[in-house]
C-alpha cells in the first residue's frame, strides 16, 4: 500500500504523520528533497527549493508499504491520497509562527481557499481515492487517528467536503 498525505503548508502534515503508528514506513518528502538533492534550484521569490519531481518519482518507485507526506505528495502514485485542510486564517497563523513572511503566508492561505491541492489530488487520482481531513481545530493526535482510519480502510473517500471559498 502507498498512501500520500498532502495539503497546503501549515495544515499539519508533518506533525500528524510523526504521530502515526500504521506499520507503514513514513517518508517526509521535503526532507528527502533536501537530503537526496532532488531539487533543480531555488525559487528566489519564495526562498524555497524547486523540487525535481521526476527524480523524486523515480526514487519513490518500487517502495511499497509506505506513507509519504508533503505539499507535493499528490503528484506521485498512491493507492489513497489524504488531503489535510485548515482554515486560511489558521494557515496564516501557523506559517507566521514558523517564521514565514506575510506574503508567503497569504499566498498559501489563498491556495487553500481555492482548493488548489485538493483539485490536483482529484485530477491525478480521482474522487474515489481522495480523502479530506479538516485540521483547523483538531489536535494532531486526532488528525493522526483520522489518517490511520483512512489507511485501515475505515473511512470512505470524501473529496469536496471542505470549503473556504467564503474567505476570499
Amino acid at each position: 500500500m502507498r498512501v500520500a498525505v498532502t495539503g497546503t503548508p501549515g495544515t499539519g502534515k508533518t506533525t500528524a504523520t510523526e504521530r502515526l503508528d500504521t506499520g507503514l514506513d513514513v517518508l517526509h518528502l521535503n526532507d528527502v528533497i533536501k537530503d537526496e538533492g532532488f531539487s533543480t534550484g531555488i525559487d528566489e521569490d519564495r526562498g524555497s527549493l524547486v523540487a525535481d519531481l521526476d527524480s523524486l518519482s523515480e526514487w519513490l518507485d518500487g517502495r511499497d508499504n509506505v506513507l509519504f507526506e508533503s505539499h507535493l505528495a499528490q503528484h506521485f502514485d498512491a493507492d489513497r491520497v489524504i488531503v489535510l485542510r485548515a482554515h486560511p486564517e489558521t494557515i496564516v497563523e501557523r506559517l507566521r509562527e514558523r517564521g514565514d513572511d506575510d506574503s508567503k503566508a497569504y499566498e498559501n492561505a489563498e491556495s487553500e481557499a481555492l482548493d488548489v491541492i485538493l483539485g490536483e489530488a482529484v485530477e491525478e487520482h480521482g474522487m474515489e481515492s481522495v480523502y479530506e481531513i479538516e485540521t483547523t481545530d483538531r489536535d494532531p493526535d486526532e488528525v493522526a487517528s483520522e489518517i490511520r482510519a483512512v489507511v485501515d480502510g475505515e473511512r470512505e473517500p470524501s473529496a469536496g467536503t471542505v470549503s473556504y471559498i467564503d474567505w476570499l
